[in-house]
């Protein structure tokens, strides 16, 4: 059966630097990163591309879904709130697939200095740290990944897969 593995977090956590080297592991896998579907210029987020998003990467999941060359799809994106689980899930057309939905989390310091290594805007850094401790509450699976590297994050998810630890 294919897997679905969704990983999300808030800004800066590092979803996109684990989901590439996840992907790569994993065989006959694809990946997804759902900020690709707001790559716009200038970035508005207006309600109508709010739903342009939505509506593009629930085509694209679905796609994937229906390629029979896919054992894994892998999607990363922040979802910080359980809503934005169901608008998605409720799109994907009658799969059949393990769900597994991956929170990365961290400390606040550690979130903080990893963003400002990536040079990011002050007002992202505050509110990445603002939306911290949503994921805490989500029902998704929490990797912590303070004191980790990124190969033993990818290890962790990949035995919670191998376990069949899906929600």
């Amino acid at each position: 059966m294919k897997k679905l593995i969704i990983i999300n977090g808030p800004m800066g956590i590092g979803k996109t630097t684990i989901c590439k080297r996840l992907y790569k592991k994993l065989n006959s896998s694809v990946w997804l990163d759902g900020d690709w579907c707001w790559m716009m210029n200038p970035f508005r987020a207006t309600e109508e591309n709010r739903r342009m998003v939505e509506d593009n990467i629930t085509y694209l999941l679905n796609n994937f879904l229906d390629n029979s060359g896919f054992e894994y799809v892998i999607f990363n994106w922040v979802i910080h709130h359980e809503d934005i689980f169901k608008i998605i899930l409720d799109k994907l057309q009658n799969y059949e697939f393990e769900l597994y939905k991956i929170s990365l989390i961290c400390s606040k310091e550690e979130l903080e200095k990893r963003m400002l290594k990536d040079g990011r805007k002050e007002e992202n850094i505050k509110m990445s740290l603002e939306r911290l401790k949503l994921y805490q509450t989500m029902k998704t699976i929490k990797i912590d990944t303070t004191n980790s590297t990124v190969e033993k994050i990818v290890d962790e998810i990949i035995n919670i897969i191998e376990r069949g630890d899906y929600l």
